[in-house]
């Protein structure tokens, strides 16, 4: 069961029109590949992936699920959004809360083993090896748990745990962390011991796993254990790691590689012509996907499908989303610039003074200046760091063609 209804509110205008999990990552994924890619390298071929903000690009996206060969006739990839009941309707209210009002799906599978995920963590791992894990404990929940720096535990659920990994007490984002363990958010669960936890929770207002079902499953005395984790992982939720984690793609040895034929990342792919680079191109140490058109340079950056770059410009340190266009003369630096935006000629991003945002510091911050899709920026203008700009701009939204670090521009109707 893939929980993959998320607004990633912390990815600011990045997902004013899109769920977190259909963000691209990596110049030709999204982020939900990564979840779905490891249930199929895990052998897991009935998927669940439970949507509700603004689903329609995710549900196109996944489709029948043939890239992750879960086109299936018996199982296969279904997507479940809230519907309408007959004792009434709910959006789902929390993660657990999600999972009890697909209970009739599970059972039509009857199953032993439910695992649950989040559809927005980039790792891979495989799952088969935590059954393995969960079987031979007897346990009734087994937690997907790793190490984190001691100073961070309290944005986690963290774990106590002994030797054989029996956990003894879970907190789920305290104060003063007792443990630097901390939970992935991915479960097994034995269907029964799950089953039987919603059922009693489900009056229980915003159900959730680490609040309310892990700690029911503790008080009643069953076995949870935690399987520690110690591969390559990271929660984008934040600009800074979703920054951050794709530029961890373009280094020298980099630390999640994407280019491993054992373990392969799956997507939907278009049939789409290759990468042109014209003589006055230059692309270093990059990531840039087919029918991009490269007429200036690219160094250290994420480059998605269909972009365009003119002539005499510049683009350093940025994630551009495909089907975006960046004029002649313009330049790019710790950007992340979303689909089908443009960005006319003589343009400066990325450059200034770094400053907090005055209206939303704790989302638009760590030095980057963030465009929302389908935005159009004028020509020859000066955009600043930790900046936002949303929705289609006029020269005069511009004093004096700037807009200085740590303002926002968003126009109306979008997303803050």
């Amino acid at each position: 069961m893939l929980l993959a209804g998320g607004q990633g509110s912390r990815l600011g205008v990045l997902t004013s029109k899109v769920a977190k999990p259909a963000v691209a990552f990596g110049g030709k994924y999204r982020i939900i590949d990564f979840p779905l890619s490891n249930c199929i390298n895990s052998g897991i071929d009935t998927v669940g992936v439970l949507t509700q903000y603004q689903p329609l690009r995710l549900n196109t996206h996944i489709g029948i699920g043939m890239p992750w060969d879960l086109d299936r006739n018996n199982g296969g990839v279904t997507i479940l959004s809230p519907y309408e009941r007959s004792a009434g309707s709910d959006w789902y209210s929390g993660t657990a809360n999600a999972i009890y009002q697909n209970i009739d799906y599970i059972d039509t599978y009857n199953p032993d083993y439910v695992l649950i995920l989040s559809g927005d963590h980039i790792y891979k791992m495989d799952y088969e090896v935590m059954l393995d894990f969960h079987k031979e404990n007897e346990a009734a929940v087994t937690i997907a748990c790793m190490p984190v720096p001691w100073e961070e535990a309290s944005r986690f659920g963290v774990v106590i745990a002994d030797e054989k990994g029996q956990i003894s007490e879970f907190e789920e984002k305290p104060a003063e962390p007792r443990s630097n363990l901390a939970s992935m958010g991915i479960y097994i669960f034995t269907w029964k011991v799950l089953r039987d936890a919603l059922i009693k929770m489900r009056d229980v207002p915003g159900c959730d796993f680490g609040k309310h079902i892990l700690p029911e499953c503790l008080a009643k005395g069953e076995r949870l254990f935690a399987y520690e984790y110690n591969g390559y992982w990271k929660d984008v939720g934040t600009l800074g790691s979703y920054w951050e984690a794709n530029m961890e793609l373009i280094d020298i040895i980099p630390e999640f590689n994407l280019y491993e034929e054992f373990w392969k990342i799956y997507t939907k792919s278009d049939a789409v012509p290759p990468l042109y680079v014209s003589s006055t191109g230059y692309i270093e140490k990059s990531i840039v996907s087919g029918n991009s058109i490269v007429e200036g340079t690219v160094i250290n950056s994420v480059i998605g499908a269909g972009v365009t770059i003119g002539e005499g410009t510049e683009v350093r340190d940025s994630i551009i989303m495909k089907n975006t266009v960046i004029g002649k003369g313009c330049r790019v630096s710790r950007a992340i610039i979303a689909e089908e935006v443009t960005v006319g000629d003589g343009c400066v991003i990325g450059e200034g003074e770094d400053i907090p945002n005055r209206l939303n510091p704790k989302v638009y911050s760590y030095g980057l200046a963030t465009i929302g899709e389908k935005t159009v920026i004028p020509p020859n203008v000066h955009i600043g760091l930790n900046t936002a700009v949303s929705g289609a701009t006029k020269s005069d939204d511009y004093p004096d063609g700037v807009l200085a670090s740590g303002e926002t521009l968003i126009k109306a109707g979008e997303r803050v």
